[in-house]
């Protein structure tokens, strides 16, 4: 999933892209605390993007993972499709608890949901 501003605009949110499997424990994760803000998701099925607040990119350290800024409307216009070409809404801006995902929260579940997977793996 790529995104990034063209043309010099300013960010309006930011993309943390983040590997599916851990990112959907992440969002189950969020849903159960303060809630979670609109997430995107390859077609392919391979990443899970979820937007957060401008200037994220700035401090966002975590393994994995990746932030970049995503300029534009989150939806284009009168479709309800995600501003980036090959993927689609996971959580909608109009379904989502919130506009963006608070970045600490989502850096503490991306951890949270790590230690699930990996006891989960020990255990297969």
């Amino acid at each position: 999933m790529e995104s990034g501003c063209q043309g010099g605009g300013a960010p309006h949110t930011e993309l943390v892209t983040v590997p599916a499997r851990q990112a959907l424990e992440a969002v189950d994760i969020l849903r159960h605390g303060l809630g979670v803000g609109p997430v995107l998701h390859d077609c392919a099925g391979a990443t899970l993007g979820f937007l957060v607040p401008p200037g994220t990119s700035v401090h966002w350290r975590h393994p994995g993972s990746a932030c970049a800024p995503l300029c534009g409307p989150l939806s284009q216009e009168g479709t309800g499709r995600p501003p980036i070409a090959g993927a689609d809404w996971l959580i909608g801006p109009e379904s989502a608890a919130l506009t963006a995902t608070d970045p600490t929260r989502l850096r503490a579940a991306l951890v949270q949901a790590a230690r699930t997977l990996e006891v989960t793996d020990r255990c297969v």
